[in-house]
């Protein structure tokens, strides 16, 4: 461990002498800059003196056309030739937050570190520092984008990035998790449900015993469990609030009796986006921990736990392909493409519920089990879907990163601000939404269903709908199998988050 601290603590001088030799350059660039602009102006002065000593012998010398004037061209700091577009801006920052979220996480305390989680810690230090127009960052030069630039484009990162990641686990779970979802099918449908019920109940009891309205309750909720459909249906009603909801909120003075509806509207989502900006960070670190500390504490021998994994997995069976299938690549970028495609295609069908509300998987759920069905079958018609093992696992590493960075950075603006109004108190609220729920669930799976310690950590990441948990887990375990139960339980979860969202946001 000292040899890992020690070459990370190493890089991260480096990197950290060679932030400050930029911000010194900048810094003498923007001084020479600034002398520069004086000089002319010195310059015009004594130009004036001289012309009005020479008037009298201009006026009886014949007139002359005056030289054209030679601008010099302006010089360009080190920083802004090296961010010649806010592109490449975006860019240098994101794989800078990557290096040094890499190096943080490497980072561990008696065997148990952040590992890719350390890049989402990283990304919210850089959101503070650099986030914003007037952040420190931008000030020295180093983020020459726009808060609104950077915002959007974190919003494009983030997506990419977790629709790479979950499309990689549905192709890597995909040819044993019909298998698997046929013998344990009965147990992951309850543990999604005891899961998103008991968040569900802890969010209902706050808002009911608390004075945590129902609005930042329900965001605080899909922040605690990271899930992107759940803030979207809980803005969707807030959004189309009732006369009879936003009464109530009147009556609890959230939103002032002179207020438009459309403008009371407005105050309600932006009350469930602040809560699901602060229960997010907790929520992805949570569970992090979680799947790393649980099996420390049980004593688990991973050998022998991946042995009753893979005896959990003997009937699975390798289906056998034509050999004339049309390939479109060597290594299934092809395939991996049209799979996103497909999957964001799914995700966008929309099933109408009762109350006048509606669900669909969204672009994660989407493409998730679309990478599950081709990833099971290797096939769409006449063209190969096999996809090579290395790709599927860069992608999804490659997806995780890109997802903490995009969710990372904007929740780093407003983070110190959330805290400073509101308190600790609603994180921890945050908190309590998010640990009662994994241990229930932990504690259900392992003494009432009995599934293997893999199968059940890997069922928790799923119906805890926590991308960073699979991560996490998959390196703890050291094997992808773990994948399946997350893939098994996170479909479940997702419905009913949504549902259960909806219902919270009307309370």
């Amino acid at each position: 461990m000292l040899s890992k601290f020690g070459t990370a603590k190493s890089v991260a001088i480096l990197l950290v002498a060679s932030l400050c030799i930029c911000a010194w350059h900048a810094a003498m660039t923007a001084a020479q800059e600034n002398n520069a602009a004086e000089q002319p102006a010195a310059a015009a002065a004594v130009e004036e003196t001289a012309q009005e000593a020479a008037a009298p012998a201009a006026e009886q010398a014949p007139e002359q056309a005056p030289a054209p004037e030679k601008k010099a061209p302006a010089k360009k700091s080190y920083l802004e030739k090296v961010f010649v577009t806010p592109f490449a801006n975006i860019l240098f920052l994101t794989f800078l937050v990557t290096v040094v979220g890499y190096l943080f996480g490497r980072i561990e305390i008696k065997g148990v570190g952040l590992g890719t989680a350390g890049v989402f810690l990283v990304a919210l230090v850089f959101g503070h520092y650099g986030g914003s127009d007037n952040s420190l960052l931008h000030q020295i030069g180093l983020v020459t984008v726009d808060e609104a630039k950077m915002k959007t484009s974190m919003k494009l990162i983030q997506d990419l990035g977790l629709l790479c990641f979950v499309t990689s686990v549905g192709f890597i779970a995909g040819p044993k998790f019909f298998s698997n979802l046929k013998r344990n099918a009965k147990s992951y449908v309850l543990l999604g449900i005891v899961i998103i019920g008991t968040a569900a109940l802890s969010c209902a009891a706050i808002t009911k015993f608390t004075s945590v309205d129902g609005a930042m309750a329900v965001g605080i909720l899909s922040g605690s469990l990271t899930t992107t459909p759940g803030f979207a249906a809980a803005n969707e009603v807030l959004g189309n609030a009732s006369e009879t909801l936003l009464q109530a909120y009147r009556d609890m003075n959230i939103i002032t009796p002179d207020m438009t509806d459309e403008a009371a509207r407005d105050v309600l989502v932006d009350r469930c986006t602040v809560g699901h900006a602060i229960g997010y960070p907790f929520g992805v670190v949570g569970v992090v921990l979680f799947v790393q500390l649980v099996p420390k504490f049980l004593r688990a021998n991973m050998t022998e736990e991946q042995k009753l994994l893979s005896a959990s997995d003997e009937e699975h069976v390798e289906r056998k392909l034509p050999e004339n299938l049309l390939k479109l690549d060597p290594i299934g970028l092809g395939p991996f493409a049209l799979a996103i495609l497909l999957g964001v295609l799914l995700g966008k069908v929309y099933v109408p519920l009762p109350g006048g509300a509606n669900f669909s998987l969204g672009n994660t759920g989407g493409a998730l089990i679309m990478g599950l069905i081709l990833g099971h079958f290797g096939r769409l018609g006449p063209i190969s879907m096999k996809i090579s093992g290395d790709f599927l696992k860069s992608f999804r590493e490659f997806g995780l990163v890109f997802f903490l960075i995009g969710a990372g950075v904007p929740g780093g603006m407003s983070f110190v601000e959330y805290v400073s109004q509101y308190g600790f108190i609603l994180f921890i609220y945050g908190a309590i939404m998010e640990i009662i729920p994994m241990f229930l669930g932990f504690f259900v799976a392992r003494y009432l269903v009995k599934l293997c310690l893999l199968n059940n950590l890997g069922s928790i990441t799923g119906g805890m709908t926590s991308t960073p948990a699979l991560g996490a887990l998959i390196n703890t375990a050291k094997t992808d199998d773990v994948a399946a139960a997350y893939a098994a339980t996170y479909p479940v979860a997702l419905v009913f988050v949504v549902l259960a969202s909806q219902f919270l946001a009307m309370m």
